[in-house]
């Protein structure tokens, strides 16, 4: 006899073949039938307050488990207050599955209560939309997992109407289809990119979310230590190389004082090998940052160059770790960067980052990571502490501090920290925000406090706007907008049933982050410090 299932059943069980463990969300009556699915499929729903913190918990889980992220809205302003987020994963490239109710199309004609065009809000950022009908449901469920995974990932969303969720299907389905095999370079551009590699005395690599994406930390390693080629990362992708590593130059394209040192290092280079690099995470300073037909260029790319920030010599729309091994298979090996440049670069970085002040954002970073364990996952919001914070913490593995930076939103820190935490409570988890990122998201304290784990959460207490003030100062303009009143952190922490502290000085942050590693909740830590005090610091 044909086992019978629910519509909703079948993209649960889909969802949990793909890995999936954990959903974030806030329910509605139109979903519910999405949320007892994916009870059943062994996926726990995680009840957030905010759909876009939780799409923020639902990618930190992603970065976790390799799985996508999903997110859960109800009809109408449920999936989107859920949209800055999901903008997010589509800069940011994060396999976001968003899940959203909506009301049946013949119903639809004469109700408009929260009726809309979801579709048609999210499809501009989305990889997919799709609207699940009951004959179709095995074929769409995976659809929308190998649309998020496969190429450059990205998000999907899936229509769910209140009928079709419930209506009983066959359990049978076709298998999952096969995930493509990596493509990697051939003919006579293989030939060439070896060429200039065997040729090559002065060159640099840079890589960026698409290489971190396919896993290929491994293989950037074994061809930058084999082949002497020192690697600048996009932020996102701090901890492909350890940044201890003697070739490792760490991130790029935001700071201005890092790229002052990074530019002209990549303006000397005879071969500039771009493997995985997204440059959406990059400034203006990132824009033709070299001539391709001066110096030679191989993009290693997950999709044709349609950006047009930088252009190359040798365009590859391949995967990173398979066209890296064929174009180092054969090749000698040689010294290169005869005159100590690297390491004179590291020195310049080092040095134009001082951590050695006795308080401010840069010593606070600096006794964090001095305490904190190598092991320690960081999540960092939009600001000025990003700025610098991205520059001192070093990264000693992929996703070890994750952050939005392609679309670079604000109050993304403190909900990818629950969302590691949740995942990984071994690990010691700590977010870092500025206050006004902080107080746009605070309510999700509530979900840390019923996760019952630990994740510490640093805020950088100037009661201002700093990078927006600092930009301000610097056109001469008024200050409009940017300041507000100083609010008390540390008791806001404690009324959610947290710890909170304020601290004013090395000691008391090494004391608070000792108490916070060994205390069975959350702690906020307010970390107070003077205006201005970003001011020639990024």
């Amino acid at each position: 006899m044909t086992e019978m299932i629910r519509a909703a059943d079948a993209l649960a069980r889909r969802l949990q073949t793909a890995g999936c463990r954990y959903a974030f969300g806030m329910p509605g009556g139109e979903v519910l039938t999405i949320l007892d699915a994916l009870r059943l499929a062994g996926i726990e729903f995680i009840l957030c307050k905010h759909e876009n913190a939780a799409a923020f918990m639902a990618e930190a889980a992603w970065h976790r488990t390799g799985a996508p992220g999903i997110l859960v809205g109800t009809v109408g302003p449920g999936v989107l207050n859920g949209v800055n987020a999901i903008a997010n994963a589509e800069q940011d490239r994060v396999p976001l599955i968003v899940l959203s109710g909506s009301v049946d199309a013949d119903e639809a004609e004469s109700y408009t209560h929260q009726v809309l065009d979801q579709r048609a809000v999210l499809a501009p950022i989305t990889k997919m939309t799709l609207q699940l009908t009951a004959g179709a449901v095995h074929i769409q469920a995976d659809k929308a997992v190998t649309t998020a995974m496969e190429g450059r990932l990205g998000p999907v969303y899936v229509d769910v109407p209140i009928s079709v969720a419930d209506a009983m299907i066959p359990a049978s389905a076709l298998p999952a289809r096969p995930t493509a095999a990596p493509v990697q370079i051939a003919g006579d551009a293989l030939e060439t990119a070896r060429e200039w590699l065997a040729e090559a005395v002065r060159p640099v690599m840079i890589t960026g979310v698409d290489a971190m994406n396919q896993n290929a930390e491994s293989d950037i390693a074994a061809f930058c230590e084999g082949f002497g080629v020192p690697l600048i990362t996009s932020y996102k992708a701090k901890g492909t190389l350890p940044e201890n590593h003697a070739l490792a130059l760490g991130g790029a394209g935001l700071s201005p004082l890092a790229d002052a040192q990074l530019l002209p290092l990549v303006e000397q280079a005879d071969l500039i090998i771009c493997a995985g690099y997204d440059p959406i995470e990059m400034r203006t300073g990132w824009r033709n940052p070299w001539d391709p037909k001066a110096q030679r260029v191989i993009d290693i790319q997950a999709v044709p160059n349609d950006h047009y920030m930088h252009q190359a010599t040798l365009n590859v729309v391949a995967d990173v770790a398979p066209t890296l091994a064929a174009i180092g298979d054969g090749v000698a090996a040689r010294e290169t960067w005869r005159s100590g440049e690297v390491q004179k670069t590291k020195a310049a970085l080092a040095a134009a980052f001082p951590a050695d002040g006795p308080w401010g954002p840069g010593a606070i970073v600096d006794v964090c990571r001095k305490i904190l364990p190598r092991t320690a996952l960081a999540t960092a919001d939009s600001g000025a502490h990003r700025i610098l914070l991205s520059q001192q913490w070093e990264c000693y593995e992929p996703r070890g501090l994750m952050q939005s930076s392609g679309l670079c939103t604000m109050g993304c820190a403190l909900p990818l920290a629950i969302g590691a935490a949740l995942v990984e409570p071994e690990r010691t988890v700590i977010s870092f925000s500025g206050d006004a990122g902080f107080l746009m998201i605070a309510g999700e304290l509530a979900t840390a406090a019923e996760l019952k784990g630990n994740p510490i959460f640093l805020v950088f207490v100037d009661a201002s706007l700093a990078l927006i003030e600092k930009k301000q100062r610097a056109r001469q303009l008024t200050n409009t907008g940017v300041d507000f009143a100083e609010h008390d952190f540390a008791a806001i922490g404690r009324a959610f049933g947290g710890n909170g502290v304020t601290v004013r000085d090395r000691v008391g942050l090494e004391a608070a982050l000792k108490d916070a590693m060994t205390s069975d909740r959350f702690t906020v830590i307010a970390a107070e410090i003077e205006r201005g005090a970003y001011d020639g610091r990024i």
